[in-house]
């Protein structure tokens, strides 16, 4: 029986830049999510720096590396930036 691995995107909490449609700029922060028991990924969404942060929705990541986003806050476009950011992020060592 061969063995599911599923690859670790993100580690720790990182924030990034997300370019809007109308073209404004805010910077978010990621946040895994580690109390998911399921062969799924899930990466929190929220602003980086407003006071209470506001929660943006959240991407999941299955174990083929194929996601979804769960919210309704972000177009298709900024989700895809979130996702292609998490699956391409290098954490500093």
């Amino acid at each position: 029986m061969q063995e599911l691995v599923i690859k670790t995107y993100l580690k720790s909490e990182v924030k990034a830049w997300l370019k809007y449609r109308d073209g404004s700029r805010e910077v978010v922060k990621i946040v895994p999510n580690t109390g998911q028991k399921h062969a799924v990924q899930c990466y929190e969404i929220y602003t980086a720096y407003d006071q209470p942060p506001v929660y943006m929705g959240r991407i999941l990541f299955d174990a083929k590396g194929y996601w979804i986003y769960d919210g309704d806050v972000l177009q298709p476009g900024e989700q895809e930036q979130l996702a292609h950011f998490i699956t391409t992020y290098v954490e500093r060592i």
